[in-house]
């Protein structure tokens, strides 16, 4: 199963643009900070990925602006133009 659940910071937004198409996109960049168990020890959790949404929630995210805190639903996979991976939001609410 690929699905990812992330309580994350939205960092960074591009302009909305459209696919050929027609429908709505955007690029993102989120942050996420946390603490997290491992082998019962306590680790600073940390990072940025980069992602996408389509459709309304593009158009929804475009208006939101910098600094959303949210939770994101989706899931991850391959960037076309790069190396990495990138998080396709298909759901996310306002925390």
């Amino acid at each position: 199963m690929n699905a990812l659940q992330l309580s994350a910071t939205v960092i960074q937004v591009q302009s909305l643009r459209y696919t050929p198409a027609g429908v709505p996109v955007i690029n993102l960049l989120l942050e996420h900070e946390s603490v997290a168990m491992e082998l019962g020890t306590p680790r600073q959790v940390k990072l940025q990925l980069r992602a996408m949404a389509f459709g309304a929630d593009a158009e929804t995210l475009s208006r939101q602006g910098l600094d959303l805190v949210g939770q994101f639903h989706g899931f991850l996979t391959n960037a076309r133009t790069s190396k990495g991976v990138v998080f396709h939001i298909q759901d996310f609410s306002k925390t």
